[in-house]
């Protein structure tokens, strides 16, 4: 057994659908109480994925980005421990009500309301008696792309790339003080167009944890969900590009990191 994950190795050629490519392509799967509705949600198999590489049941993983609470689900289902941070109230009493719905007696999956940026953590840490995490799972918004709520401390209502890139470095101080060395975390972020040029949003979150001392482990590709934004605007955005000079998203990336410092 891995020092980091449940995987037998003798074993090995039974894993079929665990991925160790770098390209991921999936249709979306909501399956019991997940929720597709919510804006700017990832798919569960994004997190069943990472959960499966690089964590073991009873660990606990945090998600500094909750939403509709997609990662606390499939944490849930696996028999991970999770905590998820969620700045809009209404949205978290949401998920708390679906998460009852598929309660697992053999792990603790809990909701908070607070700002990842600012939110003590040590005091969440006592609260379940534990001194470390062992699983990031960050999915910010892709700046201001989406816009979720009026709040002045949503990353999605900065007014620029630099003030985006610095709310989100402080979540990242915030939260991974508190991971457990030699464990690893996960950013899911895409790419944005403005200016008539790309705004390479994903490469600019990757430096954040470089510049923090990450080891960086993996860049994945996946290939976007249908978004409700351009969901049956196919023909008009191929329409767009060739009339243009750009090429329509088609992807977003997943990078992986361990904490070696």
């Amino acid at each position: 057994m891995s020092r980091y994950n449940d995987l037998d190795m003798q074993r090995w050629h039974e894993y079929e659908d665990v991925l160790t490519t770098s390209f991921w392509t999936f249709q979306r799967e909501n399956s019991g109480v997940h929720n597709a509705s919510y804006h700017g949600n990832f798919i569960p198999q994004v997190p069943r994925q990472l959960f499966t590489r690089y964590t073991k049941k009873g660990d606990w993983i945090l998600d500094p980005f909750m939403g509709s609470g997609t990662s606390l689900i499939e944490a849930q289902r696996m028999g991970r421990n999770s905590i998820g941070i969620e700045l809009q109230p209404e949205v978290a009493k949401e998920v708390v009500g679906r998460l009852r719905q598929e309660m697992n007696p053999d792990c603790s999956t809990n909701v908070l309301v607070g700002d990842s940026k600012t939110i003590d953590i040590e005091n969440v840490l006592r609260t379940h008696n534990i001194k470390k995490y062992q699983f990031v799972i960050f999915h910010p918004p892709y700046w201001d792309i989406i816009k979720f709520s009026e709040n002045e401390n949503d990353l999605s209502n900065t007014k620029t790339l630099d003030e985006f890139l610095d709310s989100f470095g402080q979540v990242i101080d915030n939260t991974t003080q508190h991971l457990e060395k030699n464990r690893y975390c996960a950013v899911v972020i895409g790419d944005k167009y403005a200016n008539s040029q790309i705004v390479p949003l994903g490469f600019h979150c990757m430096n954040l944890f470089l510049q923090r001392g990450f080891m960086m482990k993996a860049i994945l590709v996946k290939n976007f969900d249908k978004t409700r934004g351009k969901m049956n605007q196919k023909a008009i955005w191929r329409y767009r590009a060739l009339a243009s000079d750009f090429y329509v998203f088609d992807h977003e990336y997943i990078f992986i990191f361990k904490k070696v410092k």
